[in-house]
């Protein structure tokens, strides 16, 4: 059982002040609209829909926290990029997510999530080098990875390596695909790390809650 089996809902956040005081850590998952950030966080989780998914770029427009147990938590933040939404609510998304991304003490590393045909765009690289100066780790996960042949994900996967070792040193990279649930196990272990959980631990707390509830 993997340490996303026991997430469930715990609260949404649109204003920095309203950030919940848990004391635990944070790993948050970002990235280009329609990247496939929800569908890569219900993949983790084993769940359709624990994190929406839609058609519609910028759909996703508060901080959303998820609960793991033992304090832990991931937090789906607002896409980047998104084009059809009004120029106030985009200011407000880009403010949130600033401050939170910047000043969060208890995130402890950021999942960035990338279309494995349109890896390291321009925004994608300016999330990364805005993000560096917190000195906090970053794991690229280029999601629908089964869009491509086996070589040509291959290929592409050791450019975008090649290119972070130069250019972005804190930051690692992996395969991902919700459709085929590629890469689970490796992004898993990557999060459990900055959590610092293990599958056991993510195990008994899940079996916990059950037998709390019965």
């Amino acid at each position: 059982m993997g340490i996303f089996s026991a997430a469930e809902f715990y609260t949404t956040v649109n204003h920095i002040k309203d950030l919940p005081s848990h004391g635990g850590r944070e790993v948050a998952f970002v990235g280009r609209s329609n990247a496939g950030k929800s569908s890569a966080i219900n993949t983790l989780a084993n769940h359709v829909r624990l994190a929406y998914t839609s058609k519609t770029p910028g759909r996703t427009q508060h901080l959303n926290y998820f609960a793991l147990g033992n304090d832990s938590y991931i937090v789906d933040l607002p896409g980047y990029g998104y084009a059809k939404v009004p120029p106030e609510a985009k200011r407000h998304w880009e403010a949130l997510l600033s401050t939170y991304l910047q000043k969060r003490e208890e995130l402890c590393g950021l999942v960035v999530i990338m279309d494995i045909r349109r890896p390291l765009l321009e925004l994608d690289e300016t999330m990364l080098d805005w993000f560096a100066p917190t000195g906090k780790p970053v794991h690229i996960l280029l999601t629908k990875s089964d869009k491509l042949s086996r070589q040509q994900a291959t290929v592409t996967l050791f450019k975008v390596k090649a290119h972070l070792a130069e250019h972005f040193p804190h930051c690692t990279a992996q395969l991902f695909s919700s459709l085929k649930k590629v890469g689970m196990e490796e992004a898993e272990a990557v999060i459990a790390g900055w959590l610092k959980l293990d599958v056991s631990t993510a195990a008994s707390a899940a079996e916990g809650e059950i037998d709390e509830s019965l």
